[in-house]
């Protein structure tokens, strides 16, 4: 965490370096999917593991590391993928980091009836007043969500919006992951 802003919540700590390592990356990413584990575990458990991510010196005993997944294969739709996903028990939490184009709430009545998605999607793209955004959303097992949100226009660590409930629906399609 080098740059990261000390948080109370291990959850907004995590969401925070997630979003660091993310916009280190650059923009135009793909979405990016972490396992979140008990740091504490981690290092007991899995020592080697722990070793080889820097954190056997970490003074923290409570906290959670996010490990990123394996790249979420190219076309298939979010919402089908997430769909796929199961978690092992020793997984916290998951995170997903992804970047898409938002409209300001004004524009709502400015959006045309009866667009396919396709067609929906350019009219946004082309939009004078759309905003890139890159959300990191988090969820934890026990019900616990973060989020964080960064602009294109303000890409800077301290201009990072975080909260609950900044991105309802995802945290929501998250959090399914960890049902039976």
């Amino acid at each position: 965490m080098s740059n990261t802003p000390m948080a109370a919540n291990p959850l907004t700590r995590a969401v925070l370096e997630i979003d660091e390592y993310v916009s280190g990356l650059g923009w135009d990413q793909p979405a990016r999917l972490f396992a979140l584990v008990d740091t504490a575990r981690l290092r007991a458990q899995e020592p080697a593991l722990a070793a080889q991510l820097g954190l056997e010196e970490e003074s923290e005993s409570a906290g959670l590391t996010p490990i990123e997944q394996d790249e979420i294969p190219a076309g298939k739709p979010l919402d089908e993928f997430l769909a796929t996903i199961a978690w092992p028990d020793a997984v916290a939490g998951c995170a997903l980091a992804v970047e898409r184009l938002m409209l300001p709430p004004s524009a709502e009545a400015q959006v045309p009836q009866n667009l396919g998605e396709a067609e929906l999607a350019k009219w946004v793209a082309e939009h004078p007043e759309r905003q890139e955004v890159r959300m990191t959303v988090a969820v934890l097992r026990d019900g616990g969500r973060e989020s964080a949100l960064r602009l294109r226009e303000k890409d800077s660590p301290t201009e990072v919006l975080t909260g609950p409930d900044l991105v309802p629906g995802l945290a929501q399609a998250l959090a399914a992951t960890f049902e039976d």
